[in-house]
């Protein structure tokens, strides 16, 4: 049987469309853009319709806002360290306990430089602390990063709102919406963010490839200099075919958004449902406000390890959360930062959907779990020796 793939926040798969879109920029039309010949001039053209798709996605103003990456990580590192550099007087760094490790590895190295930063804690359901963040905000904060919708739980954050108290406050606000783009409507032209991630692999684009949104006006460092490529803001000759992918990926998404938006929800909830009928097990995050395509579950008593390891012999793939963090034997920081109890943290497995999901494949994994958790659970020490209150029925959130 075709194997199931329930991993779409680690990477999803390039669209077929998508990739006859990039074959030309391969052989055909392989010149640089910054060329003043035809075979220039026919790939920057490529490169300014990209531009405008990504820009149409994310509601950006103008198309010169977009400035093409290599991914998230670089458009994350990209905006904090410029922000330390261009605000005058200002060295702090605010941002959350269950950011990417994309910014919380950025941060720690900056802390070892002396450049302070406030983490600002969640609730059990994943929700952060308004109040923590707005106390956080000072006239030394050079930037706020929040990231839009969380990469584990899904849970979305008021990142609109939040980027109004910065602005209050005198600081750059910046969102990590590598989760959110394509699977959640954005309207920048309404907002008051001034730079946000995106990466092209999570929208059925090429890996490699991604994009920072800069506002106009906003004063910009590059990461990495040289030559004058995207208005002097990150050298380097362009990623022509990558470019060119992550534009055509983002025209789709924008076509065909808000339809695949409930579809996807709807397998969703039914795959949630016929889990937690299986009992002690929990949806963790905020399901009142999460990204369509996210389920985190915590299965008690059992190690999420060999859950994904009995699923993948089962030709179904699903992560323990970050795809950055796999290979870790310590619980997700996301979970520790919500207080997920002892009994579950290490139980918890993230199914991601897709547009390419089906309802077989939903039916087929709730076909193959019961099985699966048997098994463990037969093995499982601490289930042998849980409480003897077996009527405890499953919960919707912690």
């Amino acid at each position: 049987m075709r194997p199931i793939y329930l991993d779409n926040n680690a990477t999803t798969r390039t669209d077929p469309s998508v990739v006859a879109a990039m074959l030309p920029f391969f052989s055909d039309q392989f010149g640089n853009a910054s060329s003043m010949h035809a075979f220039g001039s026919d790939v920057a053209g490529a490169v300014k319709e990209a531009r405008r798709s990504v820009q149409a996605l994310i509601g950006a103003a103008f198309d010169h806002e977009i400035v093409f990456t290599s991914g998230g990580t670089e458009s994350d590192n990209a905006a904090i360290l410029s922000a330390l550099a261009t605000q005058e007087g200002r060295d702090e760094i605010v941002t959350t306990a269950v950011e990417h490790p994309a910014v919380l590895s950025l941060v720690e190295e900056l802390g070892s430089r002396g450049i302070k930063s406030h983490l600002i804690p969640v609730d059990t359901r994943g929700r952060l602390d308004i109040e923590a963040f707005r106390r956080a905000l000072g006239p030394r904060t050079a930037i706020a990063s929040v990231m839009w919708a969380n990469n584990e739980t899904g849970t979305v954050f008021p990142v609109e709102f939040l980027a109004k108290m910065a602005r209050s406050a005198g600081a750059l606000f910046h969102t990590d919406a590598v989760q959110a783009v394509g699977r959640l409507p954005i309207d920048l032209k309404t907002s008051e963010i001034d730079m946000l991630s995106l990466s092209g692999h999570k929208l059925h684009g090429p890996k490699g490839i991604g994009a920072l949104y800069v506002r106009k006006g906003t004063k910009f460092k590059p990461l990495i200099l040289g030559g004058p490529q995207e208005r002097r803001r990150r050298a380097g000759t362009e990623n022509i075919p990558g470019i060119v992918g992550l534009g055509k990926a983002a025209e789709l998404a924008a076509v065909t958004f808000e339809q695949e938006r409930a579809q996807i929800a709807a397998f969703r909830d039914r795959m949630e449902q016929g889990i937690l009928r299986l009992g002690h097990c929990t949806v963790l995050g905020d399901i009142k406000c999460r990204l369509p395509n996210t389920s985190n579950i915590a299965f008690e008593h059992v190690e999420g390890e060999a859950i994904i390891h009995h699923l993948n012999r089962a030709g179904i793939a699903a992560s323990l959360g970050s795809a950055c963090a796999s290979g870790s034997m310590e619980p997700s920081h996301v979970l520790r930062a919500m207080n997920v109890p002892a009994a579950s943290l290490r139980g918890a497995i993230r199914f991601s959907l897709s547009r390419e999901t089906t309802g077989d494949e939903i039916d087929r994994v709730l076909h193959a779990l019961p099985d699966v958790l048997s098994k463990l659970r037969a093995l499982s020490p601490s289930w042998q020796g849980r409480a003897s209150d077996t009527s405890r029925p499953a919960e919707m959130s912690l």
